[in-house]
């Protein structure tokens, strides 16, 4: 498993980095941390490449170091890396430029595996959409406070799970609201809500929605399947069934006490951008954090 943390700041990532490490060490994941600074212009790119070659006595930094810095503090501060690296400080001089906007320092993990920090410059669509590519992310996390239209974008066009952590209280007591259908990715969320249950050590709320009052056989199948997974799991669980519009029952249901874990739609992104889809609706209207599967 290798998931992706994308974060921005300081200031507005630590609900991010938070959630993005539980559910790395739950899965124990080859974990990034990835920031993406602003486009660094050409002249600065040959004042970035000098700078690097004499750190040691220059005072001068890419944009975004500061953000990696940060979340070494904090990977240092709850003992997500090993001792001595800790103890030698944010390796900020070995960081190894792999390509004309991106770098990377190693570290290594210890409750969950290898953490990679990793900071790209450009446009953070494009290079998020890169990084997933390339590094085969199975799992994308990203903040809540990113603009709606940036992770609707993510959630249609990157290769990987989208982990949307949407206003996220750490005080809060949460529950796992797992939204069940005979789609073809529920069996994959159903196995995704389970580690993040047993992350967040929650209960599961296993919704089942149908827009009649009739539930078919294979919504009961899927709703049966996942209440067996969760009992084999060890995780409390109860099914909940629902009539109505599976995006507003959803919305409803999750109120700002649940973590949503649902399954992507399986339409052409031509088609999600013309009639949208159901995970991309909850997304937009939720407030809560929100994993959608693929």
């Amino acid at each position: 498993m290798k998931i992706l943390i994308a974060v921005s700041s300081k200031e507005y990532s630590g609900p991010t980095l938070q959630v993005g490490m539980k559910i790395a060490r739950a899965f124990n994941a080859i974990t990034t941390i990835v920031d993406v600074g602003e486009k660094v212009s050409e002249f600065n790119s040959k004042v970035v490449g000098l700078t690097q070659e004499r750190m040691e006595s220059w005072e001068f930094d890419r944009p975004g170091v500061d953000v990696l810095e940060w979340a070494f503090k904090y990977l240092a501060d709850n003992s997500f890396i090993e001792p001595q690296i800790i103890e030698a400080g944010f390796p900020k001089n070995t960081l190894v430029e792999t390509g004309a906007s991106r770098a990377e320092v190693y570290l290594k993990g210890t409750l969950c595996k290898n953490v990679n920090l990793i900071l790209r410059n450009g446009d953070i669509i494009s290079e998020l959409r890169d990084e997933v590519q390339t590094g085969k992310y199975d799992v994308t996390i990203i903040g809540g406070s990113q603009k709606r239209r940036m992770a609707h974008d993510l959630i249609q066009f990157i290769d990987s799970s989208i982990f949307v952590v949407n206003r996220y209280d750490p005080d809060q007591t949460y529950r796992l609201l797992l939204a069940v259908d005979d789609s073809s990715m529920t069996r994959k969320a159903v196995k995704f809500g389970a580690q993040v249950a047993h992350a967040f050590d929650i209960g599961v709320d296993i919704l089942t929605v149908s827009k009649r009052k009739h539930f078919g056989e294979e919504y009961q199948k899927a709703a049966e399947r996942a209440g067996t997974f969760m009992r084999r799991a060890g995780i409390h669980y109860q099914n909940i069934f629902k009539e109505g519009d599976p995006a507003q029952v959803i919305k409803e249901e999750a109120g700002h006490n649940h973590i949503i874990v649902m399954g992507a739609s399986t339409k052409s992104p031509i088609a999600k951008f013309f009639i949208g889809s159901k995970p991309l609706k909850v997304m937009e209207d939720c407030h809560c954090p929100i994993l959608i599967v693929k």
